[in-house]
């Protein structure tokens, strides 16, 4: 009797996060149509968990994602097959953008070409030193472009079009001072500083981080005038909040005593 194939993508419920690890070490976790699936059914269900802090993305193996599954995409060399594919990487990556709570990467090795876009998504990010970051599928004769998106919006075009146009990898620490990632820590410390950060978004208010994501990524692309504008009205709603109210008159009291 054929054993069950293990999952794309394993689900941890760590109370106020969730961890989603990307569970294909014997192809890198290339983001195959199933990876893909799976992945975004877990953002879709998370975005129904009122109860949710944050949520990270990590991964088992040497590599954190090394993009697309080529064998697979080969397989079926098809126009059709190939818009298919984008379509489906591109709302995946859309919806970590707009998930309700932050996202955050946890790379502990490779992330190249949808591997590295998967990290740019993500709202934060934190590698190991052994990580190594790279859009390279130019030394293959294709143009990362749909991870140019991604990569474009995390760091300076310039910076963003050498490492598209010559597929070198980068350290962590120069994708640390490009602003690609926020941050790097011993291989040994990766989890503990993942879980760090997500638990202390987790002690803030819920409506607060909420809020302040919806709000973050629209108003970039907006006119000044109109950006203070979307700021201000996040603002107001968050202030309605019972708890962001108790959170003040708490801070207000505790003045007042001092």
């Amino acid at each position: 009797m054929a054993q069950d194939k293990p999952p794309c993508v394993v689900v941890e419920d760590h109370h106020h996060w969730l961890e989603l690890t990307l569970n294909q070490p014997s192809s890198f976790n290339a983001l195959s149509e199933e990876m893909m699936q799976e992945l975004q059914v877990a953002i879709n269900q998370a975005n129904q968990n009122s109860a949710l802090a944050c949520i990270i993305i990590k991964a088992t193996g040497k590599a954190f994602c090394a993009g697309h599954d080529l064998k697979q995409m080969q397989s079926h060399a098809k126009q059709e097959y190939y818009q298919k594919l984008f379509q489906q990487c591109s709302h995946l990556m859309q919806s970590i953008v707009q998930c309700s709570v932050p996202v955050i990467a946890q790379v502990q090795g490779i992330a190249t070409a949808a591997g590295c876009q998967l990290v740019a998504s993500c709202d934060l990010a934190i590698a190991s030193h052994e990580a190594r970051f790279a859009v390279s599928g130019i030394n293959l004769g294709l143009f990362c472009a749909t991870p140019a998106v991604a990569l474009s919006r995390n760091i300076h075009p310039k910076h963003a079009m050498e490492m598209l146009l010559t597929g070198e990898f980068i350290s962590p620490l120069k994708a640390q001072n490009l602003g690609l990632i926020n941050r790097v820590v011993p291989a040994e410390e990766l989890t503990s500083a993942t879980r760090e950060l997500a638990n202390t978004i987790s002690q803030k208010a819920s409506a607060a981080v909420r809020t302040g994501k919806a709000m973050f990524y629209p108003q970039l692309d907006m006119e000044l005038e109109k950006a203070y504008e979307y700021a201000s009205e996040h603002m107001v709603n968050n202030l309605k909040d019972a708890d962001t109210q108790s959170g003040l008159n708490a801070f207000i009291n505790k003045k007042s005593r001092n």
